[in-house]
């Protein structure tokens, strides 16, 4: 059986639930984290503050509850109701737990946030700021009052009515739980859904549980119900629940009695009990108990003149907290309920406005506030209001915020101000009403009679035929921006008329049926289905027609075509009789799907009482006295500031421009590190990151530095440059705040999981102490991490109160443990790194010996770094089936996300599972190609099942994520396809979860075996590390990451494990980077060349300083070679040239050359013939200035050749050559320098030498180049000529391959619809990896042709200027007397020189 108060919810003829509280966003939150920064001085982030609830002007009870307090973690506000309760919030803190969860209250007691009903119900509005306030306020009635007594049992009979009875034995009165009176129970005469029985209870009651009970002894019960409720009896409300009106299960036979505890109680005198289904075996029999206690307050009535003030004791009122209470009901849609005000105009005011509630805080920079902020580095926050309180209206004051509103004309009731009873007062009359207006304390309410439609209802009314004036009004309203409103035939077949509302417009067609068919359209009104009641008002005469809408005769449209009216016996609202059928009726529009009211035909007030006895008309599926729909946006479940709109039975989220996307823009788009952009294939550059995923903390930039071995991720500020303090007084301190890239709770969460943290200090000071050591009080400290003041600087711990020289013993006088401690009158300085992370990011430095004469000091502060990423790598091993580890409860009851790594040998497990009473959620892997998302809200288990073409039980790291929303649930692994179920559009949508979350599976099923980690639910980060260690049997970490990203490593590195991670070693790769991907290359200048001995080098006097002496390659002898492997690239544009030559000790060599012509040739010559064999390349000109890659691979005799992208071509050596390669001595890369005899033909190509670029040479395991520019074990075997500059200028292109568009989240896709000025822009700081901008490329190269057209027409002048001039001028550099060669001079002398190279490789690419 299902829990109590929940049931299945089908679709019987009463549609979704009435209009509840809608949250609107705002430019500004009322709320943020405790812990966060307590408040903020910069008014214009407060100003102008709106809260928005949206109620409808049903005409019942809502309620308001505004408070405040002093604390340090902010303001909120807060709404309660009978229906749900509503907070508003920073909107990155809707997960936050409801605050009866957190003060115990059980389910049939807790309001689910984020929502408020409309008008037509009773609310509770709340500002808070400390939690235990919050448990006081929402927790009601008193826990010494439990509000749980039979109501009806001991009712009169004439207390009961009903729809109808099959007799007098079976009459409502009878239909009392466990009684047997009469028949034993009510009973209609026909079962059908126009059937219900009515309870008056004489006076209002607290409702919080029924319970139902078929004809005793009979085969009569019913099945499923819904519940009403009504003051007056009159205007009835269905009860809601989950966000729609709720079915209630009812009974599966006619003596059990099955009870419903609800889920938030209902005051009213009146309950209505509606069957829904009933038994197949017998009709419809009822018996009913309902359970609560009594209800009584106070009720003033507002007649829309009257102001009721409370005037506080002191003119000025400072408190610490301020709770003002009150329930009103109103049949308005404007008016203020509460206003407070200052002398200078500022004001708080709670209103109605266009039905929604709205909280107003106009806070100014003048004196005089009514709600008054005051905030400080370490302070508290006060709240001050000045004068009085109003209820009901603004006093006029001739100020502009009072002539702007309209007071409020309605009823409240329990008005209490800080546990005064203002309701109690006013009737004893200590107050004083404002002069203007009455006010009494009965509730005078206004009566409309509303009816209800949904896509299968019509409602037929009679007219008065034959008249010469078609006139018709009514109102309406809806969420569809289309349907049927109105379809009227005229008489003596004249046409007919059709009013439509048509893309929210409303729309009029005639159709005149004369002596030929004409058709008249006139349309009028915007955005008419926003939830709110529009009246429409059409009249038609003799060549005349006018429509008016929301009594706007301004805009109303009007239409002088010819026409003839005469009006017919029928008018049909919202559709037809068997429409589908009667295809004489060609409408335009569904059936409209919404509540008319005021409904007059041919200037008569139709009597929608009659026409429910079916006096006058007919209907068909419509609900009259209720307006029952739905606002969907009520909760707003789009997070993260996404737009809500909605449809008739759906609601959609809008996620652009706010960094997070799915069904509820829940999912951020951003990764959560820059160790996540690492392992993406991303290099150094910026990004945007999102440390907590799908929590409350938005996306950030940051810079992340991809290293060989470590990713740091760096976050700036605006102070790192060395700032000169200036002078203060010692009373007065010089204080440095530093404003970050980030918020501080953003940072933190770097922090937090990052392995390690440093920041950079540094104070230059010149007679100006620092931490005044080693005895005194510091004159200098600086402010971290949760505001603490700290004495230690950079190179120091804390608690330790000295300067990096401190601890090193080596400060410029011994006595201090601060070079600045000594007062030197010349310049010092302190410096260092600040490392304890705990305490990071310095937010603020505070300097105070700055203020003798002759006293000078700078600071400079570096952005923080970070390293490592902790939570991506934190995993646990599960050593048994059996193990598991245990979490707090879930809490994710309408959102849920989770996301993990696996891998495992196992073919099953269960990763995770929570249980509540019958919800529960599950992860599992259920075969070893299928994982299994699972769970049940309370309407039935749900699956989502992925099967992935390959096995999962592989032993490499798999990635699951898994999601759930009021919208749809999610599940997806690894890059396989997502699988989504939708959510039911009616039925329960809390997930509640009691149990204790185990991983690794539990309750005697098959648990998992393997490894996870990175556990991340709801943003959080499960630390299953520390978890494992407490837990017997457990291993925190997980080995064998190589397993899964050895891959990663490219170009032959070496994928090293480690504890948390891996890394790729590339000391025997041409490469370098994080995943040997980089290339190593370097410019070659005329006459440069490297040299790259095999043999070990011999020690003498002009290289045993550059030699290591016990590197491994000096213990033996190259051995002869049978194969080789030759890798590299190059580009240049001279011709001939020397691109690679290998020497030997004998007469054997390999060289790879560029011949006159450009071609490329490859000479072997291995001994055995008489010439070298000779490898031309003549399809193509290899000296053009592009990139090449050459790639040579021969074993014994077969030697295979691939040139850049063409296909690998084999060639053979003669039959006599040799097939090794002996005693290889020296690689040469630019130009042969050997001893001995070389080949005639290379030794032509060795002047002048190459010029160009050389990339990633390796040859074998040997790569010369990357040995010359980086300190390796290989490094000493080198010898240079010339200066060698790196550069990848002849590096050859897509060294890395592109991510996929699916996959990329800088994809130009994304910038189509992204805002240029949107802070969390996708497109800002990307880093696009191999893609070019098209338009800027061309219009680059036109830059191009006409800055060279104009470089050459100079030249050709100058040299014509200049022809008869014989002088002969050199500029010879200086030093060029000990340099090597001239180039070697100018590169010594010219420091802006490698620049110049550097730059050169941008001709080399065009």
């Amino acid at each position: 059986m299902r829990r109590r108060g929940r049931g299945r919810c089908q679709s019987p003829p009463l549609p979704p639930s009435p209009s509840r509280f809608e949250f609107l966003p705002s430019g500004i939150s009322l709320a943020h984290r405790a812990g966060a920064q307590t408040c903020t001085g910069r008014r214009a982030e407060l100003r102008p503050s709106r809260c928005c609830f949206k109620p409808a002007r049903a005409g019942g009870w809502s309620g308001a509850r505004w408070g405040a307090a002093q604390h340090t973690g902010g303001i909120g506000l807060s709404l309660a109701s009978e229906d749900r309760a509503c907070r508003l919030e920073n909107p990155t803190e809707r997960r936050t737990a409801s605050p009866q969860r957190a003060c115990g209250v059980p389910r049939a007691g807790r309001r689910r946030m984020l929502e408020a009903p409309r008008a037509g119900c009773r609310a509770a509005l709340s500002l808070w700021i400390v939690s235990s306030f919050l448990c006081r306020a929402w927790t009601a009635p008193p826990t010494s009052q439990k509000c749980d007594e039979p109501l009806v049992s001991g009712l009169p009979h004439i207390a009961f009515s009903s729809s109808s009875s099959m007799s007098s034995s079976y009459a409502p009165g009878y239909a009392k739980i466990n009684k047997r009176g009469g028949a034993g129970g009510w009973s209609p005469s026909d079962s059908d859904h126009y059937q219900w029985l009515q309870v008056d209870f004489g006076n209002r009651k607290q409702i919080s549980a029924i319970g139902t009970q078929g004809r005793y002894s009979s085969s009569d019960w019913v099945t499923q119900y819904r519940m009403l409720y009504s003051d007056t009896g009159r205007n009835w409300k269905p009860y809601h629940q989950d966000g729609n009106i709720w079915a209630f299960p009812g009974n599966v036979n006619s003596d059990s009695v099955v009870r419903h505890d609800l889920q938030h109680p209902v005051i009213a005198r009146y309950v209505r009990v509606v069957p829904l289904d009933w038994s197949a075996e017998g009709r419809i029999g009822l018996r009913v108990e309902v359970y609560g206690c009594s209800y009584w307050a106070d009720v003033i009535n507002f007649d829309g003149h009257v102001v009721l003030p409370y005037r506080f004791r002191n003119k000025k009122m400072k408190t610490l907290k301020d709770v003002v209470s009150l329930k009103f009901k109103t049949s308005e849609s404007e008016g203020v309920l509460l206003h407070g005000e200052g002398q200078q105009g500022d004001y708080i005011t709670l209103e109605l406005q266009k039905a929604k509630l709205v909280l107003s805080l106009n806070l100014d920079e003048i004196p005089g506030v009514t709600f008054k902020i005051n905030c400080g580095l370490l302070q508290l926050c006060d709240i001050t209001f000045q004068k009085q309180i109003t209820f009901g209206g603004i006093p006029f004051s001739g100020k502009p915020s009072s002539s702007s509103r309209k007071n409020f004309k309605g009823c409240m009731e329990s008005m209490n101000y800080n546990g005064i009873n203002i309701t109690d007062l006013a009737r004893r009359k200590k107050l004083e009403p404002s002069s203007v207006g009455n006010l009494s304390f009965s509730c005078v309410e206004a009566y409309t009679v509303p009816v209800f439609f949904n896509a299968t209802s019509y409602l037929e009314v009679p007219g008065r035929p034959e008249q010469d004036l078609f006139s018709v009004s009514f109102q309406f309203r809806t969420w569809n921006p289309n349907g049927l409103l109105l379809f009227s035939r005229f008489g003596d077949n004249l046409g007919n008329v059709e009013i439509d509302l048509t893309d929210s417009k409303v729309g009029v067609r005639i159709n005149v049926t004369q002596a030929k068919m004409s058709q008249i359209d006139i349309s009028s009104g915007s955005g008419l289905n926003d939830g709110q009641w529009h009246e429409v008002r059409f009249l038609a005469k003799e060549n005349f027609a006018i429509l008016t809408i929301d009594g706007d005769e301004a805009s109303a449209v009007r239409t002088n075509s010819p026409l003839q009216v005469k009006t017919g016996e029928k008018y049909f609202f919202g559709g037809f009789l068997n429409q589908k059928s009667n295809s004489s009726h060609s409408v335009l529009q569904p059936s409209f799907q919404g509540c008319m009211q005021l409904i007059q035909v041919d200037d008569q007030l139709v009597n929608l009482y009659e026409v429910a006895q079916r006096k006058p008309g007919s209907f068909a599926n419509v609900s009259i006295d209720m307006c029952a729909i739905i606002d969907r946006c009520v909760p707003n479940h789009c997070e993260h500031g996404g737009k809500c709109s909605q449809t008739w039975d759906s609601f959609k989220c809008t996620c652009d421009e706010t960094g997070y996307s799915g069904a509820t823009c829940h999912n951020s788009i951003y990764e959560p590190s820059c160790e996540a952009y690492k392992h993406l294939g991303q290099t150094s550059n910026y990004y945007w990151i999102d440390p907590d995923g799908s929590g409350p903390l938005g996306p950030l930039k940051v810079y992340c530095n991809m290293t060989e071995d470590k990713v740091w991720t760096i976050v700036s500020h605006d102070l790192q440059m060395p700032t000169t303090v200036v002078g203060y007084t010692p009373e007065k301190y010089s204080v440095t705040q530093l404003v970050y890239s980030a918020s501080m709770d953003q940072i933190s969460a770097i922090t937090s999981s990052a392995e390690y943290c440093e920041q950079y200090v540094s104070y230059f000071c010149k007679m100006s102490r620092l931490l005044n050591t080693p005895d005194g009080s510091p004159y200098t400290w600086w402010v971290g991490k949760a505001n603490e003041k700290h004495y230690y600087w950079g190179g120091s711990e804390p608690g330790i109160q000295k300067c990096a020289c401190g601890i090193e013993r080596n400060c410029t006088d011994p006595k201090y443990y601060c070079n600045c401690d000594a007062d030197y009158k010349q310049w010092r300085k302190d410096a260092g790194f600040l490392s304890y992370k705990d305490h990071l990011p310095v937010s603020q430095v505070v300097v105070g010996d700055t203020d003798r004469q002759g006293s000078e000091a700078k600071l400079s502060v570096g952005p923080l770094r970070c390293q490592g990423d902790r939570n991506y790598w934190n995993a646990a091993s599960f050593p048994n089936p059996s193990s598991y580890l245990h979490f707090s409860t879930f809490q994710g009851e309408t959102s849920a996300d989770i996301s993990f790594y696996f891998k495992t040998l196992i073919p099953r497990g269960v990763f995770l599972e929570n249980l509540g009473n019958t919800d529960f959620i599950k992860l599992e892997l259920k075969s070893a190609s299928e994982v299994s998302f699972s769970f049940d809200v309370g309407n039935g288990p749900v699956e989502i099942v992925v099967r992935s073409p390959s096995p999962l039980n592989d032993d490499q790291w798999h990635r699951v994520t898994a999601e759930r929303n009021v919208k749809q649930a999610s599940l997806q692994v690894d890059r396989l396809p997502q699988q989504i179920r939708k959510a039911p559009t009616e039925g329960h949508t809390r997930l509640e979860l009691y149990s204790q979350l185990f991983v690794g599976g539990a309750g005697g099923q098959q648990g998992f075996l393997g490894c996870i980690r990175s556990l991340r639910m709801n943003g959080v980060t499960l630390d299953l590390e520390e978890r494992a260690k407490v837990t017997s049997g457990f291993k925190s970490g997980c080995s064998g990451h190589c397993t899964s990203y050895g891959t990663n490593c490219e170009n032959g590195g070496k994928c090293i494990e480690k504890y948390h991670g891996y890394s790729c070693d590339c000391s025997n790769t041409a490469y370098d980077g994080t995943f040997c991907n980089k290339d190593v290359g370097a410019f070659f200048e005329e006459g440069m060349w490297l040299r790259y001995n095999f043999q070990a080098p011999t020690a003498n006097a002009k290289d045993a300083g550059n030699r290591a002496e016990n590197s491994l390659e000096q213990q033996h002898s190259t051995p002869d070679l049978a194969q080789e492997q030759i890798h590299f690239s190059f580009s240049t544009t001279k011709a001939p040239c020397i691109l690679l030559y290998i020497s030997s000790l004998t007469t054997d060599f390999l060289a790879v050359l560029v011949k006159p012509s450009g071609n490329l040739q490859i000479r072997y010559n291995l001994g055995g013939t008489k010439e070298p064999y000779n490898i031309d390349v003549d399809h193509r000109n290899m000296a053009n200035g592009q990139p090449h890659s050459v790639n040579i691979t021969r074993h014994e005799k077969v030697i295979i050749l691939k040139l850049d992208h063409y296909p690998s071509v084999s060639y053979h050596l003669p039959s006599s050559s040799d097939t090794l390669f002996n005693s290889p001595k020296s690689l040469f890369l630019g130009k042969v320098i050997e001893t001995g005899k070389i080949d005639q033909e290379i030794h032509k190509y060795n002047t002048p030498g190459f010029t160009g670029c050389l990339s990633r040479v390796q040859f074998n395991h040997i790569a010369p180049l990357k040995a010359a520019l980086r300190q390796t074990n290989a490094s000493a075997h080198v010898h240079i000529q010339g200066q060698l500059v790196e550069s990848n200028c002849g590096a050859s292109p897509l060294t890395l391959s592109p991510m996929s568009s699916a996959t990329d989240p800088w994809h130009l896709d994304h910038l189509d619809s992204a805002s240029a000025d949107f802070p969390y822009n996708p497109g800002q700081g990307q880093a696009i990896r191999n893609g070019v901008n098209r338009n800027s490329a061309i219009i680059g190269g036109v830059i191009a042709v006409v800055i060279f057209t104009i470089l050459c027409t100079l030249v050709f002048l100058i040299r014509y200027m200049f022809r008869h001039k014989g002088t002969y001028h050199t500029n010879e550099a200086k030093g060029a007397e000990s340099a090597e060669s001239a180039d070697a001079a100018i590169m010594n002398n010219d420091p802006n020189f490698t620049e110049t190279i550097d730059e050169s490789k941008k001709e080399w690419l065009i």
